[in-house]
């Protein structure tokens, strides 16, 4: 992060005009040994408390359409199961912007008939979601939407694919992730422009 807000305002004092261009942070690593991701001492891009947490909740964004397509085939399964999900072969696993080890594999639908079907679960990290990946390399809205429901969820009786847009899932996915594509402009201390 600090080379790159570097080179930037280097080019910035040289008379160019460049445009710095920085993902935005995960709070694991924040509250972590690497620290926050906007850089340090006078190379840095602001405001840097606000970027660092939460900033303008995109990767809540992210975070809940992910979760909200985990809830959505676990509820395909509760509600009688007409796409033939094997309850072995989910693939879709639910997230947080926390890299937190006990969450990693998990037994979810305990607690009897009306709290779901019991299986393996776990959760992963944000950043290394399908939705995230999904996310980053969509080109606008209807693009999102279709790539979104492309995304495989898991697999029924006979090993065929069931996907998001089987579940219903990716135009709701779609509408929780529209402002999470909108660019956030902040700048460098040397008012450098930066897109996050």
């Amino acid at each position: 992060t600090t080379v790159s807000i570097s080179l930037a305002d280097g080019m910035t004092y040289l008379g160019k005009k460049p445009m710095l261009a920085l993902r935005e942070p995960s709070l694991g690593p924040v509250f972590g040994m690497k620290g926050g991701a906007t850089g340090g001492g006078h190379v840095q891009v602001l405001p840097m408390e606000s970027i660092n947490l939460h900033f303008t909740g995109d990767l809540h964004a992210i975070t809940a359409a992910n979760n909200l397509l985990a809830a959505m085939i676990d509820n395909h399964i509760q509600q009688g199961n007409k796409l033939g999900i094997d309850t072995r072969r989910v693939l879709f696993r639910r997230c947080m912007d926390l890299n937190d080890r006990q969450l990693r594999r998990i037994v979810s639908g305990m607690g009897g008939v009306g709290n779901g079907t019991p299986r393996e679960d776990g959760f992963d990290i944000t950043a290394a979601s399908e939705v995230m990946a999904t996310f980053c390399i969509s080109s606008d809205l209807m693009d999102l939407k279709e790539r979104l429901g492309n995304i495989v969820v898991a697999r029924d009786h006979d090993n065929k694919p069931i996907t998001a847009r089987q579940i219903g899932a990716n135009g709701a996915m779609a509408a929780l992730l529209r402002d999470a594509a909108m660019p956030n402009l902040v700048q460098t201390i040397d008012h450098t422009p930066c897109l996050i």
